[in-house]
């Protein structure tokens, strides 16, 4: 891809209240654009994060038996009054149809889709257990939207419910649930700094769990265990001063975001819908369920806030929109040409900045962009038969051949 044909540009110069380091840094990138409160645009490098976020999620999903679907964003207003959230849950979108003056909700999560659906296909102690995960959009009314992408009124958010027989083999899943999100934040860079952290079950459970961040940017406050690394959120904190794993009594306060929860919903929907199946000894009982939701606009702001310098953003290398920003500086077009077309010849993605402007300029859009590698072509690396070569994470520069660069790929 070229500079000069991408359809976004950087906004270094353009000043303004943000909130939040994430939300100035991709904006400023070209990476999203505020529509409204709340409400962004994924431009096209902010997209191709997006997808690359997407598809671990997808991936990680499939491996633990997970199905993907597509639910409907319109939801009979009948659905949610049979859950009674309907009156209760404050920040659900209510719409009337123009024509047909239907009242719909537009949907903020989808157990009120969800759980009739099931009912139409898991009728048997046979069809048990099965996993279903959608990656959509979600409308909530947030009072308050906030700090760009973490707190927003629509999003994309991958949403996976389980369905089983008893709460054993829920529990059993819950389990492997864990591992997939710890993998997903792995390979999203987040290895380090991700958590779990217990949270208030509400009406499920005793507990259900959030995956946090530490990060000094975040508006959560978690109690971190230094033996387990195990954390509990401020809403137990009160009623629960030791790690409910190990029983440490040192919990050290941190600042952090959540990034997914998990819950086990037991038969609080399956009641709802009278979701059922009839067992080994044809005798109906309850399904129970479990919800796992990761918001990947969320996401993909905490790894901004977790990973940038003054300068800019410092993508990991697995979410990175290009591999490569490659620069040419002076008379090297035809040069840096024969360079891009080596570079995507061997597989490697690269976004050429091939502006008539200055190295400054380009320099500085390039740190802004935070790519993992920055290549120039300059008159003096054309000459010695070898290009300059920066990794985002390093202070120092090195000079080498392509073939080289290309060997260590």
């Amino acid at each position: 891809m070229l500079v000069s044909e991408l359809f976004s540009k950087t906004k270094r110069g353009v000043s303004g209240n943000f909130d939040s380091v994430s939300a100035e840094l991709l904006i400023k990138g070209g990476y999203i654009d505020q529509l409204s409160a709340g409400v962004y645009t994924f431009l096209p490098l902010g997209w191709r994060v997006y997808k690359k976020i997407e598809e671990i999620i997808r991936e990680e999903m499939i491996a633990v038996g997970g199905q993907e679907i597509f639910m409907p964003t319109l939801h009979p207003r009948s659905n949610w009054e049979k859950t009674g959230r309907w009156q209760s849950m404050e920040v659900l979108y209510k719409v009337i149809g123009g024509i047909s003056g239907d009242e719909m909700a537009l949907g903020p999560t989808h157990e009120e889709v969800v759980t009739p659906l099931a009912k139409r296909f898991l009728i048997s102690y046979k069809d048990l257990p099965k996993y279903v995960f959608q990656i959509q959009n979600k409308f909530r009314d947030e009072a308050r939207p906030k700090s760009g992408l973490l707190r927003t009124r629509e999003f994309m958010m991958k949403d996976l419910y389980s369905f089983h027989t008893d709460t054993d083999d829920l529990d059993r899943y819950y389990e492997v649930m864990k591992k997939a999100y710890i993998n997903i934040f792995n390979r999203c860079g987040l290895e380090s700094d991700t958590v779990l952290t217990y949270a208030s079950g509400g009406s499920f459970s005793k507990y259900s769990h959030e995956f946090q961040t530490i990060c000094e940017t975040g508006e959560d406050t978690i109690y971190l265990c230094d033996k387990c690394r195990v954390a509990i959120n401020k809403e137990i904190i009160k009623s629960q001063h030791q790690c409910p794993e190990c029983g440490n009594k040192k919990l050290n306060e941190k600042k952090a975001i959540e990034v997914g929860n998990i819950f086990k919903l037991k038969d609080k929907f399956s009641k709802s819908f009278n979701l059922n199946y009839v067992d080994e000894n044809n005798q109906q009982k309850m399904i129970q369920m479990g919800c796992y939701g990761i918001g990947l606009g969320r996401l993909m702001a905490t790894i901004v806030e977790r990973y940038h310098d003054e300068k800019g953003i410092v993508w990991p290398v697995d979410i990175a929109p290009y591999d490569v920003y490659l620069i040419n500086i002076g008379r090297t077009k035809k040069d840096a040409n024969k360079i891009y077309q080596e570079l995507l010849a061997a597989g490697t993605s690269v976004l050429w900045d091939d502006r008539d402007e200055s190295a400054g300029v380009k320099l500085a859009d390039s740190d802004l962009l935070g790519f993992p590698e920055r290549i120039i072509v300059s008159e003096s690396t054309v000459e010695s038969g070898k290009i300059e070569l920066k990794s985002r994470t390093k202070s120092k520069e090195e000079l080498l051949t392509l073939k080289e660069y290309l060997r260590r790929k």
